[in-house]
C-alpha cells in the first residue's frame, strides 16, 4: 500500500532567515517557509541535507511534513522589524491546500511593503494570483518555476519520475503564462541540472524554448549538490531504479560537487552555463533574474548598478576567466550593496575619484561604473 502523509502540526521560535545583504541569484535578502519537508518528494532534493531535512531516515521526508502553525505571526513580528528587501516566502506543496499559511504570509508582505518571491513545482501558485498582483503594484513580486525538463524533450520521461508527486512540467509552463499576463515578472529555475539526464543540448533548448513561449523572462542554471545524507538516499534511488546511472555518478561525484566541475559528457560546468546563456539570448530572454526594485526606492540607482556588476561576475565565471577577476567583480558588488550614499551623488560630487574611493571597488571597475552612471 502506497505510504500515507502524516503532518505535524509545531510552533517554532522564529520563522525569519536574514542575509547580510541580498544574494546574487534571486535578490533575496530575507526567506521564511511555513512547511518542512515536502510532499512532492523530488529524489535529487538538496532539502534531504541533514542541516535542512528534519528526519533521520531522509525518506521520510516526503511522507512526514512538519507544519509551522504559527509562521504568519512570526512573521508578522519579524518584518516589523526588518527594513524592506526581498523575501524568499511560501511553499506550495498540497499541505498548502489545507493550511493556507503561505496566502497569509503573503498577506503580510502585502500589508507591509515587502517583495516576495516565489519558487515552486506546482500551479497551485495561482490560487493567490490577486495577492501576487497587489504586492506587484506594491512593492514587486517575482514568481520562479523549478523545471529541468520540458514537454517534448527526450529526457523528459525520466525527469518526470525523478520529480515523483511534483506536477508535471507541462502545468507548470502554463501556470507561468497565466503569471506573465498579470504583469509578474517570471521565468524558470533550472536547477539541479543533472549529469546524464537532462544535461543534453535538446533537453536544456526545450526548456529555454518553453519558458519564452510561456512568457518567461528568464532560465537560471545550477548543478546538482550531493551532501551527507541526502548522498546516501540520491545513490541508493539510483541503484534501484536507475542503474545505468551510477557508474557515472560515481566517477562525477567523489565529494559535494562534480569533480573538477565536469559533466557527464565530458565538457566543463561552465560549458553547460555557455550553453543555457546561448539558448537565452537566442529567444531573447536572459540567463539571469531580473532585481526586484520596489517603487520609489531612494537606493534603486545603486542596486541596479549592483545588478549588473553581479552579472559581469557571472558571466566572467561562464567565460572562465582568473578567479581574481571574478572575485573583483562580486566584492565590488558587495561594497556597492553595503554603501549608504546615492551612488549617483558620489560620482557627481567626487567623480571617478569617488568611485574608486570605495572600500572593494579597483580602478577598472570604477571606470566601468562611471560609463554605467553617464550613458
Amino acid at each position: 500500500m502506497p505510504r500515507r502523509t502524516v503532518f505535524l502540526p509545531y510552533q517554532p521560535k522564529t520563522i525569519l532567515n536574514k542575509g547580510q545583504r541580498a544574494d546574487h541569484w534571486f535578490w533575496t535578502r530575507y526567506s521564511a517557509y511555513p512547511y518542512l519537508g515536502c510532499q512532492h518528494g523530488c529524489e535529487f532534493c538538496y532539502c534531504r541535507e541533514r542541516k535542512f531535512c528534519p528526519h533521520d531516515d531522509p525518506a521520510d521526508f516526503p511522507y512526514l511534513i512538519r507544519v509551522k502553525e504559527n509562521a504568519p505571526l512570526l512573521l508578522r513580528r519579524a518584518l516589523a522589524r526588518a527594513p524592506r528587501d526581498v523575501i524568499g516566502v511560501g511553499d506550495y506543496q498540497p499541505a498548502e491546500r489545507k493550511y493556507r499559511l503561505t496566502r497569509q504570509m503573503l498577506e503580510i508582505c502585502l500589508e507591509l511593503g515587502f517583495p516576495a518571491f516565489i519558487l515552486s513545482r506546482s500551479p497551485l501558485v495561482l490560487r493567490d494570483l490577486d495577492l501576487l498582483q497587489a504586492i506587484n503594484e506594491r512593492a514587486r513580486a517575482t514568481v520562479a518555476f523549478s523545471a529541468i525538463s520540458a514537454p517534448g524533450s527526450p529526457s523528459y520521461a525520466r525527469v518526470c519520475e525523478m520529480e515523483r508527486l511534483a506536477p508535471r512540467a507541462e502545468k507548470r509552463f502554463a501556470a507561468m503564462a497565466q503569471i506573465a499576463a498579470a504583469g509578474i515578472v517570471t521565468g524558470t529555475c533550472c536547477m539541479p541540472i543533472l549529469p546524464g539526464v537532462c544535461d543534453d543540448d535538446a533537453n536544456l533548448a526545450a526548456v529555454v524554448r518553453a519558458t519564452a513561449d510561456h512568457g518567461g523572462r528568464f532560465v537560471l542554471a545550477g548543478g546538482l549538490t550531493l551532501a551527507d545524507q541526502q548522498r546516501d538516499y540520491f545513490f541508493g534511488v539510483l541503484q534501484e531504479r536507475f542503474p545505468d546511472l551510477v557508474r557515472i555518478y560515481e566517477r562525477l561525484y567523489p565529494g559535494l560537487y562534480l569533480a573538477g566541475s565536469y559533466g557527464a559528457a565530458g565538457q566543463p560546468w561552465p560549458a553547460t552555463g555557455r550553453r543555457i546563456r546561448d539558448l537565452c539570448r537566442a529567444a531573447g530572454i536572459s540567463d539571469r533574474m531580473p532585481r526586484p526594485i520596489i517603487p520609489g526606492e531612494k537606493r534603486s540607482l545603486n542596486k541596479r548598478i549592483v545588478e549588473t556588476l553581479a552579472n559581469r561576475a557571472h558571466d566572467l565565471k561562464l567565460d572562465e576567466a582568473p578567479s581574481q577577476q571574478v572575485w573583483a567583480y562580486r566584492k565590488a558588488a558587495w561594497a556597492v550593496e553595503d554603501l549608504e550614499p546615492d551612488i549617483g551623488q558620489v560620482y557627481r560630487s567626487l567623480g571617478l575619484r569617488g568611485l574608486q574611493s570605495i572600500h572593494d571597488v579597483e580602478p577598472e571597475i570604477a571606470g566601468a561604473m562611471a560609463r554605467l552612471l553617464t550613458d
